[in-house]
């Protein structure tokens, strides 16, 4: 059925591409799902069929008809991105972006470097176990595995450490 489809489309038969569509409308617009927004799918998709009916002398029966068409998908969407004037906003009006605690980024960069000179206060094994923890973020129990110690020795150093923390973080947040 394929190939008559393939022959009929080539041959111009006016219900093989109304067939074409019906058959291959969805893998279109999957396809361009993949390069242009949603609401300007359908529309793309009718420019394509319609180069489908307009190419329809150049395309060889004996050839994959998806393929074909995935072809000239292709090539409107290229020339749909191209033609499309994106909406830009100058920098000096846009705001830091807020991180995820609602605070701007500058405000997290301070907030870090006091955490990492307060890690550089803790002793080795205490600060390891809670990089590990909260920059590797590795459990525990993989903690222990990882440095060949008891599990009960990772949780008391990571308890010290994280005590030592705030106690050294403290008087910086008052």
């Amino acid at each position: 059925m394929a190939d008559n489809l393939n022959v009929r489309l080539a041959g111009g038969d006016d219900a093989a591409l109304a067939e074409c569509f019906h058959a291959h409308g969805s893998l279109i617009r999957s396809y361009l799902r993949r390069f242009v927004p949603p609401q300007e799918i359908e529309d793309l998709q009718q420019v394509v069929f319609a180069e489908v009916w307009r190419s329809r002398h150049r395309f060889d029966p004996a050839r994959s008809l998806p393929a074909w068409l995935i072809g000239i998908a292709h090539n409107r969407a290229v020339d749909h991105l191209r033609v499309r004037t994106l909406q830009t906003v100058p920098l000096d009006v846009v705001a830091d972006p807020a991180g995820a605690d609602g605070r701007t980024h500058g405000d997290g960069l301070a907030e870090r470097d006091q955490v990492q000179r307060a890690l550089a206060e803790l002793p080795a094994p205490q600060r390891q176990a809670i990089e590990l923890a909260y920059y590797g973020e590795l459990t525990q129990r993989e903690i222990a595995e990882k440095l060949s110690v008891p599990l009960g020795t990772v949780k008391a150093r990571t308890a010290r450490g994280l005590r030592r923390l705030s106690d050294i973080l403290t008087p910086v947040a008052a």
